[in-house]
């Protein structure tokens, strides 16, 4: 694999996300935008992954991602997503949530649209009124849903000032993260081990399932869904586990497989190779994970960093009735094709890798340490 690039940017990073390459377009991601977090201005940056391979003054490479715009974001930028090629939603501990526009031609972000009280506590007509941080958001053009600390789920659509959904008590613990089942089911975690399941034909405030980690109720941070086999769902929790779901059965993991040391902060499946998955903890670390059926017989497809290993998953359904053909490599409990291989992809630990995301051959990361990982050779 190709080095992969730092660029030190003089500010935590909270979230990375690609922007999305045109439907049909055979072009590689060149843009993609960050959020930050923790310090004293927060802001919404969009970058160019520019030309790699310059020497630095040390004589190591370093990324030459080039800022093409920021905007100043008000709180930390606890999620981001782009909407469509020229907007990006972020969502604020503050609980609000805005829609940025992004200017090619002079190359400038502006505010575009925002729900300012879009999470909180107590009303904004109260007195004692306290917003809430608004911690997870997903897109499906035109519509946006969201999920807070307070435990709400809103459905927004562009242009539009009000929410066209609300459920207002959908959770009495902590939303962390949500991500679409299928339009119109979304599926949310929470910080007491729970799945949830919620469809917005059903009127009501109650999810149509419910999946949760057995024993300690460990937190789930982040959730995402396989892009071919809409019923795989991985998510990660608060002790470093990534669980493996299959949500037309049962009501626990199909598999937990031990990876992190500390909280994983998010899990992406390859959206066109979900046989690769990609994880990044608290820990400092940025794994691949690789259960293509032929991983055991190849060399890792990272030939750096420091961790490479396969192993066997823990597997806790059988499966037996599932005709095997179409069971996703996720989903397998055959132990010759349970074999998933790992790689850390940084050279060394850092301070904690708060996000990441994948698109073609390109990885970008975001970390504590004020860096921002880039590599455009994923598979090479």
């Amino acid at each position: 694999m190709e080095e992969i690039y730092a660029k030190f940017v003089s500010q935590k990073i909270s979230k990375t996300r690609w922007r999305p390459v045109p439907s049909g377009s055979l072009q590689t991601t060149e843009t993609f935008a960050t959020g930050s977090w923790d310090n004293e201005e927060n802001c919404v940056s969009l970058w160019s992954i520019g030309d790699f391979g310059n020497l630095d003054s040390d004589g190591g490479f370093e990324g030459d991602h080039q800022l093409l715009c920021d905007i100043r974001h008000h709180g930390d930028v606890m999620d981001l997503q782009f909407f469509d090629q020229e907007r990006i939603v972020a969502a604020s501990s503050t609980g609000c949530v805005t829609v940025f526009l992004h200017h090619p031609n002079n190359q400038t972000l502006s505010v575009n649209q925002q729900w300012p009280a879009a999470h909180y506590h107590t009303g904004p007509s109260s007195p004692s009124y306290s917003s809430a941080p608004c911690t997870g958001i997903v897109c499906d053009n035109p519509e946006i849903v969201t999920v807070g600390e307070d435990g709400r789920i809103n459905l927004f659509r562009v242009d539009h000032k009000e929410a066209v959904r609300t459920i207002d008590n959908a959770d009495s613990s902590t939303l962390h993260a949500v991500t679409f089942l299928r339009t119109p089911e979304i599926v949310t975690v929470n910080s007491i081990g729970q799945l949830k399941i919620w469809d917005f034909r059903q009127q009501g405030s109650e999810p149509c399932q419910i999946l949760s980690l057995t024993g300690d109720r460990v937190p789930l941070h982040c959730v995402d869904r396989h892009p071919d086999q809409q019923h795989v769902v991985a998510t990660g929790g608060q002790d470093g586990m990534l669980s493996i779901w299959d949500v037309r059965q049962g009501t626990m993991p199909v598999s937990l497989l031990k990876a992190h040391e500390a909280e994983m902060w998010e899990v992406h499946f390859h959206p066109s190779n979900p046989d690769h998955l990609f994880t990044c903890s608290e820990d400092g670390s940025l794994w691949h994970w690789d259960a293509s059926t032929n991983a055991p017989e190849k060399s890792s497809l990272f030939h750096q960093g420091g961790r490479s290993s396969t192993f066997l998953s823990h597997s806790i359904s059988n499966q037996a009735g599932v005709h095997q053909s179409l069971v996703s490599s996720w989903l397998s409990t055959d132990p010759a094709k349970d074999r998933i291989e790992i790689t850390s992809l940084l050279p060394s630990r850092t301070l904690s890798v708060n996000s990441l995301d994948v698109l073609g051959p390109c990885l970008v990361c975001g970390t504590d340490a004020e860096a921002i990982y880039v590599t455009r050779q994923l598979f090479s």
